[in-house]
């Protein structure tokens, strides 16, 4: 678990981590399973689109640097210029207040410590994830709330 300041401050998160046969040659597969409003993360799949991950991956790097640098700067740094949640991109780029807004309000509507431990038993029907998506996928909770 790691703290986050900025608008995601006090979220908590499960993560999925799919690691494919090949790791660590191959990167794991990271998303988020409880909702979370970010311009590199998919709304509905959760799924986080992060160059070091998906393309500039290194045997070197491990689910260390994932949950210690790469997820806490992606919150602290979102690039809308390479959007999942084009929605989310855009906003940030128009309104930066009305965007931080709204990651707060997704955080105490969705990020908070009970949800991230509920999250994969009270999914709506419109955010369930495929038994494929399970098979082989460790979770671990990210993010923690203030005291």
């Amino acid at each position: 678990m790691w703290n986050v300041t900025g608008p995601y401050q006090g979220g908590v998160w499960k993560i999925r981590v799919e690691l494919p046969d090949a790791y660590p040659y191959k990167s794991p597969s990271i998303g988020f399973v409880n909702k979370i409003y970010h311009p590199n993360v998919d709304e509905m799949s959760g799924s986080v689109c992060l160059d070091v991950i998906n393309q500039t991956w290194s045997p070197m790097f491990d689910l260390v640097n994932v949950f210690e640098v790469f997820l806490p700067q992606l919150l602290l740094y979102p690039n809308p210029s390479d959007p999942l949640n084009g929605e989310a991109a855009a906003l940030m780029m128009r309104d930066r207040t009305t965007y931080e807004q709204r990651v707060k309000e997704y955080c105490e509507k969705y990020a908070k410590p009970e949800d991230a431990g509920q999250a994969t038993e009270e999914k709506s029907s419109d955010e369930e994830l495929s038994e494929d998506e399970y098979a082989s996928s460790d979770e671990a909770v990210a993010g923690q709330p203030d005291p």
